[in-house]
């Protein structure tokens, strides 16, 4: 497969038992072969996301000491600011060309989680920083949901078999700046080719190309959603609980070519998380004589803390 697949929410959501189930296959089917689908018709509409990109690109003009001020260190980044090539692909040590700010849920429903979860930090010198954050948080989550109950259709389990799972579910709204290359870079990309950790990922649109997704023929192809696409791509929590029936699809983004070193590139993906105690063993489906089961059981929790140290964020 050498493009990325499309596919449209509205015909899910339809009345149109057929068109529904239509969309299920092909989303399924996409995912098994690639990883990734171009998804229209999702809930984010096109100003919020214009107005997440001018606050994003606000937030990392700050002074750099001021940025600094947001890093909390011993959370493994998993909110506030994580400084430039703190993060590493798993298995690399050489840091990636980015720096990054992560949103994350706002409790509502279920309070316990809040002695698990670090609380969202506030940035003061931008008023609509946060409230814009958490509005498209919310809208990329709502998508979120209702593919899994796609995905989970496809896979023939219950269509709600995720909603308990991902009811305020530990999902993260990543906001990255990959700055403007200075000097040559030895060994270090943007982002060196990897998998994602959760269970779904949805990317708005990046304002900047670069994005690559190595197909099951082990070929780089350009992966660029257009301005009412958001990129859609299977993550390791998934990969693992359908016993690779849904494989995790690796990607990266390339550095540019030299004449272009000069401008930044901005990019929000929204990592699916489930809660913690989501438990990741292979569904027994999924398994049999031909397709044993490649994977011990964990949860969601520990899987996570374990990746985070892979990646030299804890």
């Amino acid at each position: 497969m050498r493009h990325i697949p499309q596919a449209n929410l509205k015909d899910f959501l339809s009345n149109d038992p057929k068109l529904k189930n239509k969309f299920v296959q092909h989303i399924g089917a996409s995912f098994q072969e690639i990883g990734f689908i171009a998804l229209k018709g999702h809930f984010l509409e096109e100003q919020l996301q214009e107005d997440l990109y001018q606050e994003i690109r606000a937030f990392f003009a700050l002074p750099s000491q001021t940025k600094e001020t947001y890093e909390i260190y011993g959370s493994a980044g998993q909110r506030g600011y994580t400084g430039f090539g703190k993060e590493h692909a798993q298995g690399r040590t050489t840091g990636d060309l980015k720096e990054f700010w992560h949103f994350g849920q706002n409790l509502d429903a279920q309070p316990r989680l809040k002695e698990i979860y670090p609380d969202n930090i506030k940035v003061k010198e931008l008023d609509n920083f946060n409230l814009v954050g958490n509005l498209v948080f919310k809208k990329l989550e709502q998508t979120a949901k209702v593919l899994l109950q796609a995905i989970a259709l496809y896979l023939k389990l219950d269509e709600f078999y995720f909603n308990a799972y991902i009811r305020e579910g530990n999902s993260i709204l990543r906001a990255i700046h990959y700055p403007p290359i200075t000097q040559a870079p030895e060994e270090a990309e943007r982002a060196a080719a990897h998998g994602d950790i959760n269970l779904i990922t949805l990317l708005m649109g990046s304002q900047g190309g670069g994005l690559q997704v190595l197909n099951r023929k082990k070929e780089w192809i350009d992966a660029v959603a257009k301005p009412d696409e958001l990129m859609i791509n299977i993550g390791d929590m998934l990969s693992r609980l359908t016993n690779n029936h849904l494989p995790s699809t690796i990607h990266r983004v390339i550095n540019p070519p030299k004449e272009e070193w000069g401008n930044a590139r901005y990019s929000l993906p929204f990592f699916m998380h489930p809660i913690p105690q989501m438990p990741l063993d292979c569904l027994p489906q999924m398994t049999d004589d031909m397709n044993p089961k490649k994977y011990e059981d964990i949860l969601a929790g520990e899987f996570l803390r374990d990746r985070l140290i892979a990646l030299g964020l804890l």
